[in-house]
């Protein structure tokens, strides 16, 4: 996996505002990274292993809930980029951005499907994946969006709090 770009300043995209005030300086642990991969199902468990290790690196303080959270959403994210726009996509690129109060996960690729959640059906084996995706979001009180790139492809991507959901 390439690590291509770092850079300071993250903020959600696709109308999600950082999740309350931040500090002007960043913290030890905001930035942004990127890396790409090939689309093949053996970057899932590594674009999993990478965004752990990170988190580790950089000394987010993410609760190990929401670090689980995360990391099933990467894996679901990669395995829908490998197995639906893998012909269109030979390369995906997985990019985490960590502010001083949420952290953002995106998956791009180059096909122009945009998918969708499908509804529980327990007959079915597999499908279910960005509907997981959503709900873990929700969960945890972020939010989760599908867009289309200049370039015709797509970038999921899901922010998430990395204080807890606050119930009314």
């Amino acid at each position: 996996m390439d690590d291509d770009g770092r850079g300071f300043g993250p903020r959600p995209q696709g109308g999600a505002a950082p999740l309350g005030p931040g500090p002007v300086d960043p913290l030890p642990y905001e930035g942004v990274w990127r890396f790409t991969a090939p689309a093949v199902d053996a970057s899932v468990p590594q674009a999993r292993h990478a965004v752990r290790d990170l988190l580790r690196r950089q000394g987010v303080p993410v609760p190990d809930d929401l670090a689980q959270g995360l990391l099933l959403i990467v894996s679901e994210l990669v395995t829908n980029a490998v197995k639906h726009a893998a012909v269109l996509s030979p390369t995906i690129a997985v990019e985490l951005a960590v502010g001083a109060e949420w952290l953002r996960v995106s998956v791009e690729d180059n096909h122009p499907y945009r998918p969708t959640a499908l509804e529980t059906d327990h007959g079915r084996t597999g499908g279910r994946g960005l509907l997981l995706v959503r709900e873990i979001t929700r969960e945890a009180g972020g939010v989760c969006e599908v867009e289309y790139t200049a370039s015709g492809g797509k970038v999921i991507w899901a922010a998430l709090p990395l204080r807890p959901a606050r119930f009314a």
